[in-house]
């Protein structure tokens, strides 16, 4: 027999097989531990419960040890167990004998109170006992009084308590005025209506449900459209398409399909439901064989059509299929607009980070309606590409337009200004994203700056803005600021911006090179020495330099000191007689004799 410490365990998840529930508390009343408040009694009560449901015995245990508690439990956890139990179990006579006084234990427990879970599994118990009818109405009234009637898990459970009861009427009345409904709502008053035999009812929530876009749960759209073919209710082209669109919002494009296809005069609604249900599982091909089979189309499948393909990241496609609906003279609606203005700057960004500003901008110019993003997306890829007027320009006329930058925006506008050296427009706009915007400036924006400012020669300004950022400076923002020095010949920021450097990465050997070769350049080999002694020390290994050339279709990859390659001979010595043709027709300095490593 196990100890008193591993009873809990034993207790905990599912429960064990109900001999050895019964060894356990067996085990408790001798060793006393069920004379005093104990933990492990009550959670024998739901283990108890929960076994073998087939059986009445478990349960009748469970009751009885429930009741012979020295203390009564201080939550309604047990009780809510046995309640779910009681629901559960195929004897008729423990729910009438044991339902309402399991009920009445808990509410005169004095340290427990019925809670959000009790009152779905009571319902549900009371729903199949003989006097129903009393006994919920009786614990309906404390629903009401104890403050639960805007749980939407116990309005659930009371509507279904009166469509098992046949009261339709009730359940209807508590669907109306619940403030919450979820799906289970819906079917609950649907599935009620079905076993009292009111098509015509069933139809109406169903409909209502589909227009409140709150479909779901495809064994209950099975359900009814089997109930609405074998009891002979008129189905109408508008039920068809809801039951459509039930089964494609469930995943299930063959049952929609096989709908579909009996439906004699199709809609538009008709058609575009298959069209998604097509677009939902990426089959474009077929959605876009449905759509050229329509007869007639509004903005709606052309819209149903284009989602699909941005879903699909078909962007070509969909843009492409945007110029066929303006061609056919259809005016698309704020949906299509907007998914096309979506589209338009994701096509921008892409193929501007690839490198084609020309389609970028092509592409920019055909997007209508253009939005904030939009006009984003071109400043950024403009100024990436070094057309810094281009970009600037576009940000003015942003402005002009009435639309509000962003700090993505700010990026591009400031990276313009970088790449073209404006300084004065640089400062214009890193002044307006406080004074006019109210942005806050993130690092990108100071780095682009200081940048802006170093390579423009304003290292002390550079500085000072370093010196009052409102976060730690990362290495962009040093790195800037020693490249600009070092581009000046400022030898002391210099070294200041290299130690800050070392300091965020000690192991980065890019930097160490850096400063030894600065220190080479100014004739300080002592302090290029000092620099290739840490490095020594430190352990930090400069990384070969790597290039690589595409010939003929194949990317050959060199190294420094790189002889691995089949043609390395050849290429030494061709390389070998072009640097004698430099030295001799050129003022070449001897890389070597500067010391650089």
């Amino acid at each position: 027999m196990p100890p008193p410490s591993r009873l809990a365990l034993l207790t905990a998840g599912n429960p064990p097989p109900l001999r050895l529930l019964l060894q356990l508390h067996a085990h408790l009343l001798v060793s006393g531990l069920l004379s005093s408040p104990s933990p492990f009694a009550s959670r024998l009560v739901p283990a108890f419960a929960l076994t073998e449901l087939a059986s009445p015995r478990p349960l009748l245990h469970a009751l009885a040890l429930l009741a012979s508690l020295p203390s009564p439990p201080d939550s309604a956890s047990p009780y809510n167990l046995a309640l779910r139990a009681l629901s559960l179990c195929p004897h008729p006579h423990l729910l009438d004998r044991h339902c309402l006084p399991l009920y009445r234990a808990l509410l005169s427990s004095g340290s427990a109170r019925p809670d959000h879970l009790t009152f779905p599994f009571l319902l549900k118990a009371c729903a199949r006992v003989r006097e129903r009818f009393y006994s919920g109405g009786a614990v309906l009234a404390h629903v009401t009084r104890l403050g639960f009637n805007s749980d939407v898990f116990v309005v659930n459970a009371a509507m279904n308590y009166w469509s098992v009861c046949g009261s339709m009427a009730d359940a209807r009345r508590l669907f109306q005025e619940s403030v919450v409904r979820d799906v289970v709502s819906w079917n609950t008053l649907i599935g009620g209506y079905v076993r009292k035999g009111l098509p015509g009812e069933a139809l109406e929530v169903f409909w209502r449900m589909a227009e409140e876009g709150t479909l779901g749960d495809l064994e209950l759209g099975k359900r009814l459209h089997e109930f609405v073919e074998s009891n002979g209710v008129r189905c109408t082209v508008r039920l068809k398409n809801a039951v459509m669109d039930r089964y494609v919002k469930c995943g299930s494009l063959e049952l929609a399909k096989s709908v579909f296809e009996r439906i004699d005069t199709r809609t538009v609604v008709s058609w575009t439901t298959m069209i998604v249900g097509h677009a939902r599982l990426g089959t474009m091909h077929d959605a876009r064989k449905l759509f050229d089979e329509m007869p007639e189309r509004d903005a709606l499948p052309w819209d149903a059509l284009m989602a699909g393909y941005v879903q699909s990241k078909q962007g070509k496609e969909a843009i492409a299929l945007f110029h066929e609906m303006q061609e056919a003279k259809v005016a698309p609606n704020e949906i299509t607009m907007g998914r096309c203005v979506a589209l338009g700057t994701s096509l921008i960004g892409m193929y501007a980070k690839c490198g084609n500003i020309k389609k970028a901008i092509c592409i920019f110019k055909e997007v209508p309606e253009k939005n904030a993003l939009a006009w984003t997306a071109m400043v950024r890829g403009l100024a990436n590409h070094g057309h810094a007027d281009e970009a600037i320009e576009h940000f003015r006329r942003m402005i002009e337009l009435g639309l509000q930058p962003d700090e993505i925006t700010f990026i591009g506008v400031l990276s313009a200004c970088c790449h073209a050296g404006l300084v004065e427009e640089g400062r214009e706009f890193f002044s307006l994203m406080d004074s006019k915007y109210h942005l806050k400036r993130k690092m990108k924006h100071y780095s682009c700056m200081v940048d802006l400012l170093g390579r423009a020669g304003h290292l002390d300004e550079a500085e000072k803005l370093v010196n009052t950022m409102p976060m730690d400076p990362d290495a962009v923002v040093w790195g800037a600021l020693f490249f600009a020095c070092r581009m000046h010949g400022n030898i002391t920021l210099c070294e200041k911006a290299a130690m800050k450097l070392v300091e965020l990465d000690p192991s980065d050997s890019g930097i160490y090179v850096l400063l030894a070769n600065m220190y080479a350049e100014a004739n300080m080999r002592k302090k290029a020495d000092k620099v290739r002694a840490m490095m020594r020390h430190l352990g930090v290994e400069k990384v070969p330099g790597c290039s690589c050339i595409e010939l003929n279709g194949v990317v050959h990859e060199f190294i420094v000191k790189d002889k691995s390659h089949m043609d390395t001979n050849a290429m030494y010595n061709c390389l070998h007689e072009i640097t004698l043709q430099i030295r001799h027709t050129a003022n070449v300095i001897d890389i070597s004799a500067t010391g650089i490593l």
